[in-house]
């Protein structure tokens, strides 16, 4: 075997590394950008003869495999192949004699699910792990658990430039770490002096600093940009000297042009405009100079949407040093970035793990398949709750879960293709006529963001794209498409079901949470069948479709854009789901009617393919519905309930044993004291007039009523034997009445203890004396109450002594 290269910072590590594999057979190692462990590590555990088996190593990009597996062979002056090769999705290159195999992370979870012994292979290398993608998680998550039941010779190596390396440690048994300290060449930072202004085009300012750096330094240039479309509005502004050669890297490139842009310039200066696709695992030759965009893009999943969607936020300072680290790979170097020096310390530490952010459809699927939950295995980071309930739910809709969430027989030959399970589904019961779509649906749209929505056009373009160019005014992306008819090829070999189904069939078969059903009055929104609400720009000729298939959402929680979709009829989709739609007799309260609804609805899923009104509805679910609108309009009691309720407050206040009557617990208790009191109460306006006193007063027995009527009596008899409402609701107990009618009256009346509050009216009913005292009254203020009163009101009794005068509501006699 060749001798290892001397040169790599790796080298001092390795020592120890051997040294912890063999006394423990696991370790974690953390090496900076540039140190050469990605290339150097596999082979020295080879040469140690610490493995029997093959060496499997674990890359996130197929580009940094194939590069890895190149650069080994190189190495050992062997054809790639040999005794190393690799394995990705669509390509390999192994043989008998290969000894290690670089994968994409996805491939391992196929080759433990398939073989969970994994047999022949002797360790598991889990390259750039920092970058927590969802089946690098996994893959260590079930790699543990093979060697804690069924494997305890199996090594286990996780290698990483940025990442917090001691809670993995911890969770691989506190397996020895080992530090590879330093660079291979040191790299100096530029910042800039003054922070972007937010009218600054994130493209202009990109072109501006690179032009900077190109005339400022020497040698290969790498951007770093969030995006294709970034990369190439930045190229396009870009104003560089004749010797520069400007190529573009990013993942839905084909490989030939990704080869192209990390070889060494054969004349000029190469300036490579890429994605993250070329953080780690990846050396492009010549590169002395880092420009830094500070923008990374990454997934988010909504579980109440159900939707990915793809956001641009700043990058972490992990990513920012890995992105710095390629400058100083192979001499020294220099990195721009686009931001000042002040801004770096409002950078988060590192990015979120994918299986925080991402859909776990996927993942929820691998677990079933391997009959675990997610407590089961040893995750780095736990799924979110929620999240993985959502992803669970779309199995079970899919019939790839059963009701217990046990995987069905239609689950296992899902789990056995490499897609999402969506994709997967459609593959296993279209069949080969489905591998096109699939492709499709998988990658990157072959047409401009210009072209309408619908899906037939893209499937048109894969089919003849030489009519369709002569036929349709769309720009066609032909290295999409060309990635996209290879996949179909492949994924055609994997096809197992045999139907004969239409485009939107297929598409439904997929996405039968997306079919959605065009809003009554709106020709652009739509409200799907999983019950989330969508929107198609009303100028696409789609927006008419009554019913269509949204394939491609932009994940906004509120209200979905549709950026892809194909229509669909009623009979296909009664055809592919006729058992799961089912007539649905409703009652509910309309807030825009401010009645209760009652219909009659055939219901798929959120979608209403048939409404008609309900004309028998029972009274009973009436008035259930009508709690809805009695929740929203609120209580509104009548004067003598406001007197109840302030009345049973009062003695339960006391300490007594009554209810709480409060508002908040009535709303929250409707169905209890409310709801056989609501026959025939169904509109706002019948609400408004209805009284709720009496369901109020049948919350209280017998015995807690006589209790209120003691303690707060409703009412108090006048000296004219007439009853006046008790008013509770202040501080203390309160009547009105007209002053003639207390003529007589000697002591001051009373509640139990309590003296009332008495606000005596005039003729008129105005106000002229509140008083807590009437025999006080009577002997003072009453004097000059006379006099004013006698002279507005001579009809009425003005008795000089009214405690001895009778009491009466009525005028003098004449005469």
């Amino acid at each position: 075997m060749t001798t290892l290269p001397v040169q790599l910072p790796i080298q001092e590590a390795l020592p120890d590394l051997i040294a912890a594999l063999r006394s423990k057979g696991r370790a974690v190692l953390q090496a900076p950008p540039g140190a050469g462990k990605t290339t150097v590590v596999p082979l020295a555990m080879l040469e140690a003869g610490l493995v029997t088996g093959k060496i499997i190593m674990l890359e996130p990009r197929r580009l940094a495999a194939r590069a890895a597996a190149e650069r080994m062979a190189e190495t050992l002056v062997e054809p790639v192949g040999q005794t190393v090769g690799y394995r990705v999705r669509g390509d390999s290159n192994t043989s008998k004699s290969t000894r290690i195999e670089v994968v994409t992370e996805g491939i391992l979870t196929r080759m433990i699910q398939s073989d969970p012994e994994l047999k022949g292979v002797g360790a598991v290398i889990f390259d750039e792990f920092h970058e927590r993608s969802l089946n690098a998680d996994l893959g260590l998550a079930l790699c543990l658990e093979i060697t804690g039941a069924l494997r305890d010779d199996l090594m286990l190596v996780v290698m990483s430039a940025t990442l917090d390396a001691e809670p993995v440690a911890a969770l691989m048994d506190n397996a020895p770490l080992v530090t590879s300290e330093g660079r291979s060449f040191p790299v100096e930072t530029r910042w800039l002096e003054k922070p972007l202004r937010k009218e600054d085009r994130l493209e202009e300012a990109t072109a501006r600093l690179i032009e900077t750096a190109v005339a400022e330094s020497e040698g290969g240039v790498l951007v770093f940009l969030p995006g294709e479309a970034e990369i190439r509005r930045t190229a396009q502004r870009l104003k560089l000297p004749a010797e520069c050669q400007v190529h573009t890297l990013f993942g839905a490139m084909d490989f030939k042009a990704q080869r192209a842009a990390i070889q060494p310039a054969t004349q000029g200066r190469k300036v490579v405009l890429s994605t993250s696709i070329a953080e780690t695992s990846l050396t492009i030759q010549d590169v002395r100079v880092v420009v830094d965009a500070g923008r990374a893009r990454r997934a988010r999943f909504d579980p109440g949407s159900g939707m990915s969607r793809l956001i641009t936020e700043k990058v972490t300072k992990a990513e920012a040093t890995q992105r710095q680290g390629r400058a100083g790979r192979v001499a020294k170097g220099v990195c721009y970035r686009l931001w000042t020096k002040g801004e770096e310390g409002g950078l988060l530490p590192f990015p979120p793990a994918e299986i925080e952010a991402a859909d776990l459809a996927g993942l929820a699927l691998e677990l079933a398949a391997w009959g675990a939950t997610t407590a089961d295995l040893p995750f780095l980071t736990q799924p979110p709750s929620g999240t993985f309930s959502e992803a669970q739910n779309l199995l079970q809709m899919l019939g790839i879960l059963d009701q217990d969430m046990r995987i069905t027989e239609h689950g296992q030959s899902v789990a056995r293709m490499p897609l999402h399970p969506r994709l997967a589904h459609m593959l296993a019961i279209a069949g080969r006529k489905a591998a096109p779509l699939a492709a499709l649906l998988a990658a990157r749209d072959p047409l401009a963001r210009s072209a309408p929505v619908d899906l037939a056009l893209r499937a048109e373009s894969i089919a003849d794209l030489k009519r369709f160019e002569q036929t349709r005014p769309y720009q066609v992306n032909r290295g999409a498409l060309h990635t996209i008819r290879e996949e179909s090829k492949r994924l055609a070999r994997l096809a197992q079901g045999h139907g004969d189904y239409s485009l939107a069939e297929m598409a439904a078969l997929a996405y039968p949470d997306r079919i959605g059903l065009r809003r009554k009055g709106d020709a652009a929104r739509y409200v799907l069948s999983g019950g989330k609400g969508a929107v198609l720009d009303e100028a696409d000729p789609m927006a008419s479709e009554r019913l269509i298939v949204a394939t491609d959402l932009d994940g906004n929680p509120r209200e979905a854009r549709i950026r892809q979709a194909i229509a669909i009829s009623e009979p296909e989709i009664r055809a592919l789901f006729g058992g799961q739609i089912q007539w649905q007799k409703t009652c509910h309260w309309s807030k825009r009617e401010g009645r209760v609804v009652a219909r009659q609805q055939e219901m798929f899923g959120a979608l209403a393919l048939d409404d008609r009104l309900w004309k028998d509805a029972p009274q009973e679910d009436i008035a259930k519905a009508m709690l809805d609108g009695v929740r929203e309009m609120r209580l509104l009691p009548s004067p003598a309930a406001k007197r109840f309720l302030a009345r049973v407050a009062l003695v339960r206040g006391a300490g007594h044993d009554l209810p709480d009557l409060s508002e908040d617990t009535l709303l929250g208790t409707l169905e209890e004291w409310l709801l056989p009191h609501l026959a025939g109460v169904k509109t706002a306006d019948q609400w408004k007039k209805f009284d709720i006193l009496e369901a109020l007063r049948a919350t209280l027995d017998w015995p807690q009523m006589q209790l209120v009527d003691r303690i707060a009596p409703a009412h108090f008899t006048t000296p004219l034997n007439r009853q006046i409402p008790i008013d509770y609701s202040g501080e203390h107990p309160e009547i009105t009445l007209r002053l003639q009618e207390m003529f007589g009256q000697k002591t001051h009346p009373t509640v139990g203890n309590t003296p009332l509050k008495v606000t005596l009216l005039s003729p008129a009913q105005r106000p002229v004396q509140t008083t807590m005292d009437i025999p006080g009254f009577w002997a003072s203020s009453y004097t000059d109450v006379r006099k004013d009163m006698r002279g507005r009101y001579p009809k009425h009794p003005w008795p000089e002594d009214p405690t001895e005068a009778d009491p009466t509501l009525r005028v003098k006699r004449r005469g």
